[in-house]
């Protein structure tokens, strides 16, 4: 079975931040190996690609050439399709809904509102202490995803919530999941965060909210108190940020050499963006027939662990084959251009817990402890042997971090009444 998870899990990485990138640098390789009677000039191209791929491949290569010697390629292809018809993630669905964002594209969403057990249970309730008059509009907790995923990778906490009968909305960011192919070129963190705001106007136009994002979507939220400090005031009452960061992505190296890196995105990543916009229906076909061979190197820019469950793997694995590439290469520039530090005054006076993986190499620990330096009252958590995808590797600790700061958001008061460490700790688990 580690054999079917190495290779289950690998392309999972690209779901998440950069690794969609370094996933698509692979695809255009592959790409070139498809369309050899092309012209000469594409030839080249995909080689350069093909070649930078190695560079940033090397921490993994032994690895991943030791299993691909060892297990067959169709074996492989039918652990997947196992996997993919035995795992029940991403199978969870709330009561749809759709807003026009302002170039026009509609942002798909959905609501799980709590049953008619919890309703019946509020009405008991008022009876029984003699409350009358209208209710206040419940809690609502609204998660943001990251880059190359869709709100599916809530998967967990999800089932945690909807069991716990806590409103919350979940949706798809403008080319991700169901939402519509953006219709500007010129996206950005400061789009999307106003593509939040519409969600929420749409789906929670009343009562308290407690915002959640992990990578892309922690910026996201990080745009939206940047534009809507009023909102933030206003409204809500605790925020969660999961691997993300606030800002100086353009430095990272991925885990790798800085010079290395460096020519990479000189050399490399404009060509490649260039060629998977120009020719995506190409590029589509070269990533799923390449797709087994660079899955261990996108494992590693996913998961920590060794120890993850094969069907997880597989399903983070279907969230970046879900993506198109030119929506990867079109998204991965804004990541470079976010600076978002300031904003998180917004936020200053509210619970806040900040989740990181030690381990994670798109969005490192140092960025989430740059976060919680700017929140001084926040939770950091950083997460042992554990990668970019806290939320599906290590879900029982982020689903038992966001009850803690539901109970505090719901209180009005710090974090953690005695369970974990106090507001403002700094731990590991």
């Amino acid at each position: 079975m580690s054999s079917d998870s190495g290779s289950a899990g690998t392309a999972a990485a690209g779901a998440a931040a950069a690794a969609g990138a370094i996933g698509a640098i692979g695809a255009v390789a592959g790409s070139g190996a498809a369309a050899q009677g092309t012209a000469g000039g594409w030839r080249r191209g995909a080689g350069v690609a093909g070649a930078a791929l190695g560079v940033l491949a090397a921490g993994a290569a032994v690895g991943v050439a030791v299993e691909r010697l060892t297990v067959g390629r169709g074996m492989r292809r039918k652990a997947r399709l196992a996997l993919d018809s035995s795992g029940p993630y991403g199978t969870l669905r709330g009561t749809p809904g759709a807003v026009v964002a302002e170039d026009g594209t509609r942002l798909y969403y959905e609501v799980d509102e709590p049953g008619e057990g919890e309703a019946a249970g509020e009405a008991a309730s008022r009876r029984l202490f003699g409350r009358r008059g209208p209710v206040a509009p419940p809690l609502t907790v609204v998660f943001s995803h990251g880059y190359c995923l869709s709100q599916d990778s809530w998967h967990f906490q999800r089932a945690a919530l909807r069991a716990a009968g806590v409103r919350a909305v979940f949706w798809d960011q403008r080319s991700h999941g169901r939402s519509e192919r953006s219709r500007t070129d010129a996206v950005s963190i400061d789009l999307f965060g106003r593509d939040l705001r519409a969600v929420i106007d749409a789906a929670a136009p009343e009562g308290p909210l407690v915002l959640v994002g992990h990578s892309m979507g922690g910026m996201t939220t990080m745009a939206l108190a940047a534009q809507y400090p009023g909102l933030i005031a206003e409204r809500v009452t605790g925020a969660a940020f999961l691997g993300t960061s606030s800002g100086g992505l353009a430095e990272n190296t991925y885990g790798l050499p800085a010079a290395g890196m460096s020519l990479v995105r000189r050399l490399v990543l404009p060509g490649a963006f260039k060629l998977m916009a120009a020719r995506p229906e190409l590029i589509e076909k070269g990533r799923r027939a390449t797709a087994d061979l660079f899955a261990g190197v996108l494992r590693w820019y996913s998961f920590g662990s060794k120890d993850v469950d094969p069907a997880v793997v597989r399903f983070a694995e279907r969230l970046i084959e879900a993506t198109p590439v030119d929506v990867v290469a079109g998204f991965y520039p804004v990541f470079a251009e976010h600076e978002k530090r300031e904003a998180l005054c917004a936020f200053e006076r509210l619970p806040v817990v900040v989740v990181a993986g030690d381990k994670d190499l798109l969005t490192p620990g140092e960025h989430s402890e740059a976060i919680a330096e700017a929140l001084p009252g926040s939770r950091l958590l950083l997460l042992e042997d554990t990668g970019h995808l806290v939320m599906l590797e290590r879900p029982e600790v982020v689903t038992a971090q966001l009850a803690d700061l539901l109970a505090a958001a719901a209180d009005g008061g710090a974090l953690d009444r005695g369970r974990r460490a106090a507001a403002g700790a700094r731990g590991r688990a």
